[in-house]
């Protein structure tokens, strides 16, 4: 009797132990599918470069310039142990990183964090969620970004294909700009003179000005190509102030990305790239080896009335040769140029603009949100603001270049945005009032207002959680009309329509693409025109949005929206790390 009551105790508690294990099943192959934690350890340290036939040293992440590539899949965590060796504060963003819950990871200064000062750490943390694609890293400070760059590399989860052909190889290719000088001098100069700051010396690719620049031949990146293979360009622009048209001499490319969205492939001889923007192309290498070596070519598209860097940055494409052909042949191949549109030619970029468009299939749709809770009109560009009596400025009656949205040129808090937020301490921090609409109306692409003078403040717009907000954006002509590349953090948005003059609110929206408009993080808002977006206010916090063009950003070209918390476990902010830095 005792055995037979033992052996059934046995097979309950077998039984109990199976049915735990049949439980578990689900969540075991969601853990197997579910992304892994990687650690990266970032060092910023200053090391000396060379280029340009000058020496300077730059403030780099583990003395590299470019940066290191970080390379996660979609559901991945990252933990990025960031430690400061150098004079200057630093912070670190995850340019176009949804950063879900996880505003504290996002980066920008006295927006989501204080910088972590020197021989200070934090360590940046949080989970892809939903993306795969090319992003990249930057210094969100001052114009440290300037050398503190390097790509974001996602890839799908394990077994999920792209929805284009497989390339043979993927290359990253980062545009930057180089100063001789040092950055920070020149950005603390205009800043105290009311001018404007020096223009950069030369563009880089991969961080190589190339053969167009003095005693830059040997300092030129290669492309190798084996013929007839598929390449896949990591396109990045990592410049201050340039947008940028690229181009690869008697080649076309296929765009199948922006931003880290898949788009509707489509065939172009020249990218147009503006900084925070990120493109994947396809490249199919020529089926024979050539006698010429092509020219991979960069150089600015620039609309305003300043003074712009109007050079051009050459990379070069090989093709490999057969042992048989470079033993024969080993004279100097010609390098073939590849020609440019002109660097204002805003035709030309609102048609290429126009043909980025989201996939919207089952697999990967277009979430643009139907119906919209709050509609804003901002108007982005230049005007003036009155220098200190302890300053000398070089404007009229002592007044300094200025930029704003909504006529408030944004004014930088000393302690984080975000920290005041969470703990209920926004007084004297900021306000709750900035205007959802010009403070007057005139002919924003005309001419310009007699009092050109633009408020200053740290103004927020606050946003109920899962809000539908509609935004259209005006380019103003105030000081001349001018494209400016809009960055939102925390969201990606859909680009629903652009236009060149004033907006229409009575006939535009009729045109409006609400089918497969294209999914981006950054926008150019059209020189002497308009954009609109739409996103949905999903991600709980604080989120900087300003122009990518750093001197106006330093300038005041900025905002941000403050998203609440909403009822959900899941739809509420998480709370600050320990380590997060004190100001």
């Amino acid at each position: 009797m005792s055995s037979v009551l033992l052996t059934s105790s046995a097979f309950i508690r077998v039984f109990l132990l199976a049915l735990c294990a049949v439980s578990l099943l689900p969540d075991l192959a969601v853990a197997k599918h579910a992304g892994i934690t990687r650690h990266y350890n970032f060092d910023i340290r200053m090391q000396n470069v060379t280029r340009l036939c000058q020496t300077k040293s730059i403030v780099t992440v583990n003395g590299q310039f470019p940066g290191p590539r970080i390379i996660a899949r979609e559901g991945d965590r990252l933990l990025i142990k960031v430690v400061n060796h150098v004079q200057y504060n630093v912070t670190l963003h995850w340019h176009g990183i949804r950063q879900l819950r996880t505003g504290w990871a996002d980066g920008p200064a006295y927006i989501t964090q204080c910088p972590i000062q020197t021989g200070q750490s934090y360590v940046y943390n949080f989970t892809i969620t939903g993306q795969r694609g090319t992003l990249f890293w930057h210094a969100h400070i001052s114009w440290l970004r300037a050398t503190l760059y390097g790509p974001i590399v996602i890839l799908p989860k394990r077994h999920a294909s792209y929805p284009f052909p497989q390339p043979f190889k993927e290359v990253p290719i980062i545009f930057g700009e180089w100063w001789k000088a040092d950055t920070e001098t020149i950005i603390n100069q205009a800043m105290a003179t009311g001018g404007a700051p020096n223009i950069s010396d030369a563009f880089t690719i991969n961080g190589l000005p190339g053969p167009s620049y003095n005693c830059s031949a040997k300092e030129t990146f290669k492309l190798k190509v084996k013929p007839g293979k598929t390449y896949l360009l990591r396109l990045i622009n990592a410049a201050l102030n340039d947008e940028l048209f690229f181009r690869i001499a008697n080649h076309t490319v296929t765009v199948v990305e922006a931003d880290a969205v898949y788009v509707k492939p489509f065939k172009t001889d020249i990218v147009l790239i503006t900084p925070g923007q990120t493109t994947n192309v396809l490249l199919k290498a020529k089926s024979k080896t050539s006698g010429a070596n092509f020219a991979l070519s960069a150089r600015p598209y620039a609309t305003g009335p300043a003074t712009f860097d109007n050079t051009t940055t050459i990379g070069i494409l090989e093709y490999e040769k057969s042992a048989s052909a470079s033993n024969s042949n080993n004279k100097k191949l010609p390098l073939l140029k590849a020609k440019l549109p002109e660097f204002n030619d805003s035709t030309y970029a609102m048609k290429f603009n126009q043909k980025i468009r989201s996939l919207a299939t089952a697999k990967f749709p277009a979430k643009v949100p139907k119906n919209v809770d709050r509609r804003f009109f901002f108007t982005v560009g230049l005007g003036i603001l009155p220098c200190s009596q302890k300053q000398t400025c070089q404007g009229p009656n002592n007044t300094r270049p200025a930029a704003a949205v909504n006529n408030v040129s944004f004014v930088q808090p000393n302690i984080a945005l975000l920290q005041a937020h969470f703990f209920n301490r926004s007084k004297g921090v900021y306000t709750t009032n900035f205007p959802a609409n010009p403070p007057f109306k005139f002919n924003y692409i005309g001419t310009p207002p007699k009092n050109i003078m633009l408020d200053s403040g740290t103004k927020v717009m606050v946003l109920p959680f899962n809000t539908s907000v509609e935004l259209v954006m005006q380019d103003t002509s105030i000081l001349g009309a001018e494209s400016h590349p809009l960055h939102l953090h925390g969201f990606n948005f859909f680009v629903l329509g652009q236009g060149v003059g004033n907006f229409d609110s009575k006939k535009d929206p009729a045109k409006f693409n609400l089918v497969d408009p294209a999914e981006r993080n950054t926008v150019g808002v059209p020189s002497g025109g308009w954009v609109a977006i739409r996103f949905l206010a999903d991600n709980p916090g604080v989120w900087f949005m300003h122009c990518h063009l750093e001197v106006h950003t330093s300038w005041g070209l900025k905002m941000a929206w403050v998203v609440n918390d909403g009822k959900g476990r899941k739809q509420k902010l998480l709370p600050p790390p320990a380590d997060i830095p004190k100001c």
